[in-house]
């Protein structure tokens, strides 16, 4: 134990040591956690369930099949359709239904660190805190330690870099994975060490797996520079003998190899769940999405991407990116285009004979590296229709223009040079006429005046993308609360056990689209299940494959990706099973009523009852009705007409029984009430959900979830109630 002691205490020493004659390093490594911490708090804070981007589902799933190591959920006897993510794909595997997701392990495997540390969210703080070491450490390479640390806070400063790395899509993972390889790369330059460029290759190997076009359009520069190199000495007639020819080459096989070999695993992950080595996930999902011009197409919307479109697109995005998401809005540009001037300047004597250094990277060709990502990427990705779509969708609206996220890091390195390059431009000039104490002091001085300025322009860049996300993160807040409520009174803070939770198909059958904080977990076998409420058919094979204790998870009112909040509501289901059930229903004679009539439908047909004045006793109306094998019917209303017989027929098989009770008032306004039931008759039983889906109508008969019973908490036409019961004969356990 003494030896531990002396050997932690020797280790601060040495710590402290380095801290005192390192103050700027130090000073980054202080940065750069901070940074992290801020992303850390975004996404506690901000996003606690996520933005309104559904595609963080599709990597959080992916994340979680890989903690358990799947490439593939297989639902089993449970419908496919009910079970299938967001962005997944089905196949067949094995002889049997699988599915997986649209996207690259990559990321997702980047996420689940966060999950083996003991949150998710850890995983955003690493990867942001892992930018901002990049951006540190290739700014000081172009510039010096002080352009650096001035370069993580314009980084940090970035609302594109806060709101997107503060989700878990994988821009910013992607951005680690490019900002790691050229930290290599430079590294490797200026020290010969072949590690270095091993690492480099293995760095944008992993980034082309994650987003391959993204990682190309990084590398560019890098590229070019390594060819400039290589000409240089070809020109100079240097050979495969030459020293210094042959380390250039020797690191430049040393890059190559790996970052091949990530495009081999790449394309051996595609031929494991594409099945063909070529085929894309995200091309199998959708075959016209991706890159090039002509026609697109995704989840039904179809576009002719064209020359003009790619570039009026590029150039609004162009436009969008310099004014409002980099650091402090148009400041952060125009201090980006000093910086970038700063650097031509200090170099200007030497661009008319540069020749690339056979001998190791200069600060000047690091900085020309790292200027040259920026049209890389706005101009590659001009050819990406993913752009216009994200606009049209209102996701970049929300989140910045993700798709130019390695953006950040030649705005944030030369806004930082010309941030300090103006400071010391002043000091200078001041020093020429008095003391440099005194030129210090004035400089400060003016530094003070100006941060006001910088403040306000930096609140006025952060204030609408985070005042519109705040709010959508309290109408999703809204939308979570009974879930968070269920989880808050159980003893263990699960919500719920061995459970089946049915989700509203509000953009059809996709589960987690839009409820991307619902999900099942990769074996459909936690605690809970969550299908996407479907046909009755479907509803029936979901209960009977999982036999869980159901639950339907509803809401009132129109879903406008939580611009606006719903009423939720979580039901307890039963399934009813007998020779007949037997249902009551009470509901309120909204103000005004005159008249009201009652239907019992199904398939097959419709009975319409009458109902006598003498049934609206203290303003409710109360309507009992059976369901059988043979048919339904109400017990305790006088027929009036529609189908033949005692009850109203039952298709064979699973189906859905409609009880519709429409009230008419003055001027013909209408509420109707309909409690859609879904049935499974067989030859001599009967199964029944209960209690039904409950819809109360304004002006018409039918209507969606902006008219769904949520009891007291919803907001109706005055004198509205409803009360149901039911009970089966014969019932089964």
């Amino acid at each position: 134990m003494s030896r531990l002691s002396r050997h932690s205490r020797s280790l601060s020493a040495r710590l402290r040591d380095a801290l005192r004659r390192r103050p700027e390093r130090a000073a980054a490594v202080l940065l750069v956690a901070a940074v992290g911490g801020l992303v850390l708090f975004l996404a506690v804070d901000l996003f606690p369930y996520h933005s309104v981007n559904d595609d963080e589902g599709v990597y959080l799933y992916q994340a979680a099949m890989l903690l358990e190591g799947r490439l593939f959920l297989r639902p089993g006897a449970i419908p496919t359709d009910a079970v299938r993510p967001w962005f997944f794909v089905v196949s067949e595997v094995g002889g049997e239904t699988a599915m997986y997701g649209k996207y690259s392990p990559v990321a997702p495997a980047m996420f689940a660190v966060g999950r083996l540390l003991g949150d998710w969210n850890y995983a955003l703080g690493l990867v942001a805190a892992g930018n901002a070491a990049g951006v540190y450490y290739l700014a000081a390479a172009a510039f010096d330690r002080r352009v650096g640390l001035v370069a993580v806070v314009a980084l940090a400063a970035s609302p594109l870099f806060l709101l997107t790395s503060a989700t878990f899509l994988s821009y910013a993972p992607a951005t680690a994975l490019n900002l790691a390889f050229a930290v290599a790369y430079v590294r490797a330059a200026r020290t010969d060490d072949y590690r270095w460029a091993v690492a480099s290759g293995v760095a944008i190997g992993l980034a082309f797996f994650a987003r391959p076009f993204t990682a190309v359009l990084f590398a560019l520069p890098f590229i070019g520079h390594t060819l400039a190199v290589l000409w240089t000495g070809v020109r100079a007639g240097e050979d495969a003998v030459d020293p210094a020819f042959r380390r250039v080459l020797g690191r430049a096989v040393a890059v190559a190899v790996p970052g091949a070999l990530g495009v081999g695993v790449a394309l051996a992950y595609n031929a494991v769940v594409t099945g063909d080595p070529l085929l894309f996930p995200y091309a199998a999902f959708a075959p016209n999405d991706g890159i090039g011009f002509g026609p697109h197409e995704i989840l039904g919307y179809e576009r002719d991407y064209t020359v003009a479109l790619a570039v009026e697109t590029s150039a609004f995005v162009l436009e969008y990116f310099l004014t409002e998401w980099t650091p402090a809005g148009v400041v952060g540009s125009v201090l980006a285009a000093v910086g970038l001037g700063v650097a031509a300047w200090r170099r200007r004597a030497s661009l008319s004979r540069y020749r690339p250094s056979l001998s190791g990277m200069t600060d000047g060709e690091v900085a020309a590296v790292v200027a040259g990502v920026f049209p890389a990427v706005f101009l590659g990705e001009t050819y990406f229709w993913g752009t216009h779509n994200g606009l049209r969708n209102g996701l970049i609206d929300l989140l910045g223009p993700f798709y130019h996220f390695d953006a950040l890091l030649p705005v944030s390195v030369f806004a930082a040079a010309g941030a300090v390059g103006i400071v010391r431009a002043v000091r200078d000039r001041l020093a020429d006429r008095t003391t440099r104490r005194r030129a210090r002091v004035a400089v400060a001085v003016l530094l003070l005046v100006a941060a006001p300025v910088v403040v306000t322009a930096e609140r006025d860049a952060l204030d609408r993308p985070f005042a519109e996300n705040r709010q959508r993160t309290e109408s999703l807040d809204a939308t979570y609360d009974p879930f968070v409520e269920r989880a808050a009174d159980a003893p263990d803070g699960t919500a719920f056990e061995d459970a089946l939770v049915f989700t509203p198909d509000t953009y059809g059958d996709w589960q987690a689209h839009p409820f991307q904080y619902l999900r099942s977990d990769p074996g459909f076998d936690g605690d809970v299940v969550y299908a996407t409420d479907g046909s009755p058919e479907r509803d029936m094979a979901v209960l009977t494959a999982t036999n869980r204790t159901p639950y339907r998870f509803t809401y009132r009112g129109d879903w406008t990706a939580a611009f606006r909040p719903v009423t939720p509501e979580i039901q307890r289901l039963r399934v009813l099973s007998g020779a007949s059930v037997d249902a009551t229903t009470t509901v309120g004679a909204p103000a005004n009523a005159e008249s009201v009539s009652v239907r019992v439908e199904t398939t097959e047909g419709y009975a319409r009852y009458r109902v006598p004045a003498s049934a609206r006793e203290n303003e409710t109306v109360t309507v009992r009705w059976r369901v059988t094998p043979d048919g339904a019917r109400a017990t305790n209303l006088a027929f009036a007409s529609g189908s033949d017989g005692a009850a109203v027929p039952l298709p064979d098989g699973a189906s859905e029984v409609d009880l519709v009770a429409t009230f008419v008032g003055q001027g013909g306004a209408s509420v109707t009430y309909r409690q859609e039931a879904t049935v499974d008759a067989g030859d001599d039983r009967i199964r029944v959900v209960w209690p039904p889906e409950t819809r109360i109508c304004r002006l018409t008969t039918e209507c969606g979830n902006e008219g769904t019973w949520v009891g007291s908490d919803g907001s109706y036409v005055s004198g509205v109630t409803v009360e149901t019961a039911a009970t089966a004969a014969n019932r089964s356990a």
